[in-house]
């Protein structure tokens, strides 16, 4: 017998669902076989990604497609290294002294600033003689992790003679000095060839004397309000998108516009190489800066392992893409790659064909090229240095004769090359350690606010498009995820009733692309057309469960929406009710290397809790708006306190997908996440305007606002001035008990 208030049991377990409704529905629905739990299935139950992972390459159908592909690949490089939008950039006040004169070629000293009071370091040489004449290419040297980088020296310490002759023996190197420093090998030889060379360090090695390692773990007082800024690798910094990664790599590009800025270097014709961790850094350089025409990156390049160093990884920047997506954003400028028997050895088969195919694709077959050394341990030994010699002399037009060789050359020791003397000593005090890391966050931050200001409180409609560009663009990064189509979806029933004033189906909505799954409950108001029925997708921290009072019929607000003719669709994000992350501790961290527990080797390779839980809103929604047999022509979105923060990033990625979203945002702020393992820590966020930021993508669709800060409402109000739609800003000031009813009221209303 029913009872009141509560549904009636029709089918569960069944292979078959009655009724009109649930008819329409089995037309794009898989009826699960039997019970089951929600998400049981999702994948993101499993394994978290790992720099040790599999990373094949996207691969594109035609040029449009590829430019529209390298460009997202550029923007996830930006806006993880924390460079969108770019910063300001400071003052060179390059400093070049200590000229050495080795006969053919010159190698001078170099320091310069690439933010205020942060040093770039390193040697620059120069071509002599006839090499000299007219401009010059130019090439960037970014050395990787040998040890002491710039000043590597092979035959230092107990055995090093020995490695010095195993390379001569295994002919590895043809001469003493190359097997002891390959770095100042390649530099010599590309002067040599006519080319200025600039081999800078990498941060913490050689000259790069302000930070104390570039693996260190994030201190326990990374967060803490000790004067100003904080330390890389904690809640703050990883919120601002501040790494090693992203300040190595904003040296590379002052690194460049020093190269470029020298009289005598070509701007047609500027190549970066490096091996290793230097090949990193040259492909992200690369992929972001155009001025690069030529890269070679050695020895890093695959679908296995993407890099092991925090210089090396960041927040977001491997979701969706590896290395060989980053290499190949150089299409379709020359390219050169090797490999070795490390990580590398089965590139010929897993990489290089997609490579290949690209630049055929992009007609520039002659731009690519690989070189297979598997014969050799990871190295930038002679034999690659040789195929990079080559490739310089082919796509710059040098005229040499190949296959181009070293020559021997005089080693020169750290005590020659360093930049440092008494004449330029070296940065110390307040200058290196952590007083110059919090100098340097907060300045970096400064920078960010201080541009982000106009658009977070745009005048215009111009500054309110700019608004969109950045700060959506950030965004689309951060949720990696377009709208869902809801051709690829499918709703797996588990129970269905009927009850008093509506039907009900229990069950998950299954992502056929990526196996996700999204726990729902819809309410359906009987006599809806299914052809031009209304949707309310319904978000709250408690789940679908939430949309049931106490006796188990609808609550208070839900019935409203009922009555007023609109379906309701209780939405239970992935893992409802927990708020922490899950961290990976990687096998190397541990056996002993407590620097690879920094959150960017967790968010690098997946996406946050909170992203996850947005990507099932848009799921829904993606579901309720499309289908083969029909589809949900209106729907809105229903957020209660305690969820405010997902409809916001929900709202402002779906677009035109929901006509009005009212969004309780109950006070919170991304900016008071203090915990990198926290639910809702999103990395970014606080960079962007915080919630204000994801509220401003929004503009002009209908919102109804309660629990916005004074300043984040100020703001918003300005957005939709600027859009002339003023009046689609709804601002709840009373907030709290009654506020849903409210919402739900300004909702259903026309």
């Amino acid at each position: 017998m029913q009872q009141e208030g509560r549904f009636h049991r029709r089918a569960r377990c069944q292979g078959r669902v009655g009724g009109v409704l649930w008819r329409m529905i089995a037309a794009v629905a898989v009826l699960a076989a039997c019970g089951g739990t929600a998400g049981a299935g999702d994948p993101r139950h499993g394994d978290l990604r790992t720099l040790d992972g599999y990373f094949p390459f996207t691969p594109v159908d035609s040029a449009a497609a590829w430019q529209a592909r390298s460009a997202e690949i550029r923007l996830r490089v930006l806006v993880a290294a924390g460079l969108w939008p770019e910063p300001t950039k400071c003052a060179l006040n390059a400093v070049v002294h200590g000229r050495i004169d080795m006969g053919d070629y010159t190698i001078e000293k170099v320091y310069l600033e690439s933010m205020p009071g942060h040093f770039v370091t390193g040697n620059l040489y120069r071509p002599k003689g006839d090499a000299a004449a007219g401009k010059c290419p130019g090439v960037l040297m970014p050395h990787g992790h040998w040890p002491n980088g710039r000043f590597v020296d092979a035959g230092e310490g107990k055995g090093g003679d020995a490695k010095v002759r195993e390379a001569l023996a295994g002919g590895s190197e043809r001469f003493e000095s190359a097997a002891r420093s390959p770095l100042q090998a390649r530099c010599v030889q590309a002067a040599r060839m006519g080319c200025v060379v600039f081999h800078y360090d990498m941060l913490a090695n050689a000259d790069s004397v302000q930070f104390p390692s570039h693996r260190r773990a994030a201190p326990p007082d990374a967060d803490d309000a000790v004067g100003r800024g904080w330390l890389l690798g904690g809640a703050r910094a990883t919120g601002w998108l501040q790494s090693r990664f992203g300040i190595q790599t904003w040296n590379g590009v002052r690194a460049l516009d020093f190269l470029l800025g020298l009289p005598d270097v070509d701007p047609a014709r500027v190549a970066v190489s490096g091996a290793s961790g230097g090949a990193t850094q040259t492909m992200m350089l690369t992929a972001i800066d155009g001025r690069v025409r030529a890269a070679f990156p050695a020895v890093m390049v695959s679908t296995a392992m993407q890099g092991g160093c925090a210089c090396e990884n960041a927040v977001y920047l491997r979701i969706g893409q590896g290395n060989i997506d980053i290499a190949a954003a150089a299409a379709p400028r020359p390219l050169g790659l090797t490999s070795a028997d490390d990580w590398t050895i089965e590139l010929q088969g897993k990489g290089h064909p997609d490579l290949l195919a690209l630049y055929k694709l992009l007609g520039a077959p002659g731009n690519y090229e690989a070189h297979f050394n598997t014969q050799f341990k990871h190295n930038y030994n002679h034999v690659s240095r040789a195929q990079f010699y080559g490739f310089l002399n082919r796509h710059f037009k040098l005229g040499l004769q190949a296959p181009v060789l070293e020559r021997d050359f005089e080693f020169l020791g750290s005590d020659r090359l360093t930049v440092w003397d008494s004449a330029h000593p070296a940065p110390a005090g307040e200058r290196v350690g952590d007083p110059h890391e919090r100098s340097l966050t907060q300045w970096w931050a400064d920078d960010a606010r201080t541009q982000m200001a106009p658009l977070l409180e745009p005048r215009d409609r111009a500054e309110l498009d700019r608004a969109r560009d950045v700060i959506g663009g950030a965004l689309s990064v951060m949720l990696g995820r377009r709208t869902v189509s809801g051709e690829q979806l499918e709703f797996l029933i588990h129970e269905e009733a009927d009850g008093p004033g509506c039907a009900k189906a229990e069950g998950i909505l299954r992502d056929r692309a990526s196996g996700e799954e999204v726990g729902v409950t819809l309410l359906k108001p009987p006599g809806d057309d299914w052809g031009q029925a209304r949707c309310i997708a319904w978000l709250d921290p408690r789940g679908a469960g939430a949309l049931f009072g106490p006796s188990g019929a609808a609550s208070d607000e839900v019935a409203s929406a009922l009555a007023a003719g609109w379906a309701v669709l209780g939405i239970d994000v992935h893992r409802s009710g927990s708020t922490k992350n899950r961290r990976v501790i990687d096998t190397k961290a541990k056996s002993g290397d407590p620097w690879q527990r920094d959150p960017l080797f967790t968010y690098g390779y997946n996406p946050p809790l909170f992203v996850q839980r947005v990507h099932d809103v848009m799921t829904a929604v993606g579901w309720l708006r499309g289908s083969s047999a029909g589809r949900y022509k209106r729907v809105r979105l229903m957020s209660a306190r305690g969820a405010g923060h997902w409809a916001a990033a929900a709202s402002a990625a779906l677009g035109d997908s929901i006509e009005r979203a009212a969004i309780d945002v109950g006070g919170f702020r991304f900016s008071d996440v203090r915990s990198p393992w926290d639910a809702d820590f999103l990395p970014g966020a606080p960079k962007y305007g915080d919630i204000g930021g994801m509220l401003l993508l929004s503009v002009p669709r209908p919102i109804w606002l309660a629990g916005a800060d004074e300043g984040a409402l100020s703001r918003l109000k300005a957005a939709y001035r600027a859009s002339a739609n003023e009046d689609r800003l709804s601002c709840d000031a009373g907030g709290g008990e009654g506020a849903a009813g409210r919402a739900i009221a300004w909702l259903v209303s026309e």
